[in-house]
């Protein structure tokens, strides 16, 4: 007996997940919050645990994805399009429950229209939002907000956030470049819609109650989190999209009909496309603090679900590489800068160890100097395919990049076998009211089945 007690605790205590187990809480959800870690793949979410740690005490720390793990999810396509996913493709199954090609915005196989929990829950009467670090018309959010054949189509998705329904009531992300045009300018429509419109983080704190709103903070992407004003950029945002939803419920008097939020800390993918460890980290960082608010708001709000999981995961990253059992997350805690920042300094100014220590913020050994200054000389590039690479980079600066990244690597033995996605399954978590639906082993079509079911449909 003394050996099932603490056994029936412990079942009770991760069936409630961070809720009092109720009849009430049989009932669904009010509020949901979809959360999508891009490329987030499980060596991501073990990094983050080494990364994070307290190197004061002996044991390794838990994290908010530790607390909050249910199982794990499929990720692959439509069979027209093999096993291995792109985001489109997963974004569209996560929202609609049905899997598609690559390259699908919101459609099935064959190019008709499917509806998303998005747009189900604002037909429900739900107040709803998207809060990603991409720009708002890439392909994650576009698959819960839209339908078009092809992600590639960013002006004609861009577009239909106007021409086919204004489908959420606050859209927070990057996008000037697609949205402020010669050809149309989208944002003086969003304002004609009656949306308040805001280009910078320190407006988050002065928001309308009574408008919908349109945030805007960069041409395309937001900046890395290493490089940006706000480190925490995705929590910041968070908070201010939260906050508003609730209020805007309040003014239009329906806060019995609750919201649906779609948030993605897209840039991890990014990251890991580039086969960069540092700006991935500081990603996950700016995803463990967002999902550290929320377990604070379903706190507040119990009536409240919080999924998350990753679409799928990117660049075969892997810890301890080279036969080495080892991995020194110490050196990425330290960094300041992300690779493309240290490499355009690098390029731009003579290379000096005083500099270079500076940048890297710790002490390189002369191979390391050496490495960097040939970049400069003779530029040699081995791997510089990147989706998100600029175009216009030099061939001086890629190859600059490389080796910045290659001394990362070296100092931290991190691995990589890919620059673009895997097969492999990815982690789903889950807190708040209901999350026991998430628990073990399902599809990525699953979690959107689950979400319509508790939405009435």
């Amino acid at each position: 007996m003394r050996q099932f007690i603490p056994f029936l605790v412990l079942s009770l205590s991760t069936t409630s997940c961070f809720s009092t187990v109720t009849a009430k809480q049989e009932t669904a959800p009010k509020n949901i919050i979809m959360v999508i870690g891009d490329g987030m793949g499980p060596a991501y979410t073990t990094a983050y645990r080494y990364f994070s740690d307290n190197p004061k005490t002996e044991m390794i720390e838990t994290t908010v994805f530790d607390r909050h793990l249910k199982g794990f999810s499929s990720t692959y396509p439509a069979s027209v399009s093999g096993i291995v996913t792109d985001s489109a493709a997963s974004a569209t199954a996560l929202a609609t429950g049905i899997k598609s090609y690559n390259g699908a915005i919101g459609v099935d196989i064959n190019k008709n229209e499917l509806q998303t929990v998005l747009e189900w829950s604002k037909l429900q009467g739900k107040k709803t939002g998207i809060v990603v670090t991409s720009q708002i018309n890439h392909a994650t959010p576009a698959s819960y907000l839209t339908h078009n054949e092809s992600r590639k189509n960013y002006n004609a998705i861009a577009d239909s956030y106007l021409d086919d329904g204004i489908k959420a009531d606050l859209y927070f992300g990057g996008g000037w470049k697609y949205f402020i045009r010669e050809d149309r300018n989208l944002v003086d429509e969003f304002k004609e819609a009656g949306f308040h419109y805001l280009d910078n983080y320190q407006d988050l704190i002065n928001l309308p109650n009574n408008k919908p709103v349109l945030g805007l903070f960069a041409d395309i992407g937001l900046p890395w989190a290493l490089d940006d004003t706000n480190k925490h950029r995705l929590s910041t945002m968070t908070k201010s999209a939260l906050h508003h939803l609730v209020n805007l419920q309040k003014h239009d008097n329906s806060p019995g009909k609750g919201l649906f939020m779609l948030i993605e800390a897209s840039q991890i993918d990014w990251a890991g496309h580039a086969n960069d460890i540092s700006d991935a980290m500081a990603e996950m960082d700016d995803l463990a603090e967002t999902l550290k608010y929320l377990e604070h708001f379903v706190e507040r709000h119990p009536d409240t679900l919080v999924i998350v999981t990753a679409d799928h995961s990117t660049g075969g990253f892997t810890l301890a590489a080279n036969g080495k059992y080892e991995w020194e997350a110490k050196v990425l805690q330290t960094m300041q800068h992300s690779v493309n920042y240290i490499a355009k300094q690098l390029v731009a100014n003579e290379i000096h160890a005083d500099s270079a220590n500076r940048l890297f913020n710790l002490e390189l050994n002369q191979e390391e100097l050496s490495l960097l200054k040939k970049s400069k000389t003779t530029p040699k590039l081995e791997n510089s395919k990147n989706i998100y690479q600029d175009k216009k980079v030099s061939s001086t600066e890629l190859a600059m990049l490389e080796n910045v990244k290659h001394i990362i690597d070296n100092r931290t033995n991190s691995g990589w076998t890919t620059g673009g996605h895997t097969a492999i399954d990815v982690p789903v978590f889950a807190f708040g009211k209901r999350c026991e639906l998430f628990n073990g082993s399902q599809d990525n079509t699953d979690i959107a089945k689950k979400i319509f079911t508790l939405l009435g449909k």
